[in-house]
């Protein structure tokens, strides 16, 4: 009896302990996450074999696809069929460039994609069809805003402000006509609304445009607006000021009041006095004796004196990029140093020097070189006309409006501006003049 009562015990806490066994867990394991989805150059790069490198010296298009599996004659076939889209010969040292190869077990390449800037690159598709496409990567616009007091240079104030030095190359362009830099002051101040561009990624591309500056110097304000003019079919965009008045100054067609063109600038001419065959870098302006010589725009004499060649002569530096001469004159009415005016009378027409009758030699240099003034692209100081005006000053009043709201910084003031990004958009533009050197 005793025993039947244990067993019964032993029954009931064995149906009690099953009971209470929890059930056995299933484990669901759960997928790994796919990787994220890479686009770049209009490539989903997660279906490629992907090798990114860059140009090294010695490296040619032909040796780069011929490590890639890809034989000589499929590389001179791809040269010649994209030979008018992209000159494979050209490719140079430290550009990076990728390759895209399939993923089977063939590691075919079916594209090589060369990067000339951080903006523009060239595709070579080579999978089924030969061709080659130049694009440009999408850009970010971002509307900037900054001021500076001028503490030693523009250059270096623009520098300790962490802005392109672009920035110091646009302003300076703007204001060539009005403002020497070489004699701008301590104290002088400046304000600016420029664009700047990036990538999609944040990467920074440089200075788009200025659309507004205004620049005080000697207590005096020099407004700049950009502003298209349409005439016609032509559409030109350059910079005016608050009267709608051209910032850019223009040179005279010729220094004096002439008869005729003599003798034009040429890389062969006979020389009537030495009688031999040598370049001549001037236009000859044929006068009466003692005619007046204007300076054809604003600059400083650097030069006023003779030689044997020249006879009496002028030199005018007019900025940093341009200047011009004055030869054969009978008199001098300037001096070294001196500020001239455009149509200032700087001299008389005479037959000094190399000469074998009474003229003006007239010569001009662009950047260090003396080119043909005929030939030169040169600024325009044509006003917005009447017509225009109305509309002009309606297009730049919010924009002035913003230009005047910008509080100058004071020259106690080491702050940094900020970055004030006012509106964005995308553009495809090509901005070679900004990316060539980056």
């Amino acid at each position: 009896m005793f025993k039947k009562g244990l067993l019964l015990i032993i029954a009931l806490v064995f149906i009690t302990c099953k009971k209470n066994t929890p059930p056995p867990q299933v484990v669901i394991e759960k997928p790994a996450p796919l990787p994220p989805i890479v686009k770049e150059f209009d490539f989903v790069l997660n279906d490629y074999l992907v090798v990114k490198d860059t140009i090294k010296s010695g490296d040619s298009f032909g040796a780069i696809m011929d490590a890639h599996g890809v034989s000589r004659s499929r590389v001179f076939e791809i040269s010649n069929h994209v030979k008018d889209s992209f000159n494979v010969a050209k490719i140079a040292v430290g550009k990076p460039y990728t390759i895209l190869k399939s993923k089977d077990s063939l590691a075919k390449v079916e594209a090589f994609i060369y990067q000339k800037s951080k903006v523009s690159y060239t595709v070579v598709h080579v999978a089924d069809s030969i061709y080659a496409s130049n694009k440009n990567k999408k850009l970010v616009s971002k509307r900037r805003t900054m001021t500076g007091v001028i503490e030693s240079s523009l250059s270096q104030t623009i520098e300790n402000e962490n802005v392109s030095p672009y920035l110091t190359h646009m302003l300076s362009g703007i204001y060539q006509w009005s403002i020497d830099f070489f004699k701008i002051q301590k104290g002088d101040r400046f304000k600016v609304i420029f664009t700047e561009h990036f990538l999609e990624d944040g990467t920074y591309v440089g200075i788009d445009n200025v659309e507004a500056a205004l620049f005080e110097h000697n207590k005096t304000p020099f407004y700049a607006f950009e502003y298209e003019v349409k005439e016609s079919d032509k559409k030109e965009i350059s910079y005016y000021d608050d009267q709608a008045k051209s910032l850019q100054s223009f040179f005279l067609k010729a220094p004096l009041q002439f008869s005729r063109i003599s003798s034009r600038y040429s890389r062969r001419r006979f020389h009537p006095v030495q009688k031999r065959w040598k370049s001549h870098k001037g236009t000859d302006y044929a006068a009466p004796h003692g005619t007046p010589i204007w300076s054809t725009a604003n600059g400083t004499v650097v030069k006023a004196g003779y030689t044997s060649g020249n006879g009496n002569y002028v030199k005018v530096k007019h900025n940093n990029k341009y200047s011009t001469q004055y030869l054969h004159m009978s008199k001098i009415l300037v001096k070294k140093g001196q500020y001239v005016k455009q149509g200032d009378i700087i001299g008389r027409v005479g037959s000094t020097g190399l000469a074998t009758g009474p003229h003006v030699c007239y010569r001009f240099w662009v950047n260090g070189k003396q080119v043909d003034p005929y030939r030169q692209k040169l600024p325009s100081s044509k006003n917005i006309e009447e017509k225009h005006k109305n509309a002009y000053f309606e297009f730049i009043k919010p924009i002035k409006t913003a230009l005047d709201s910008i509080p100058f910084k004071s020259a106690n003031n080491t702050q940094t501006n900020e970055n004030i990004t006012i509106s964005e958009s995308y553009t495809n533009n090509c901005l070679e003049s900004l990316t060539g050197a980056l």
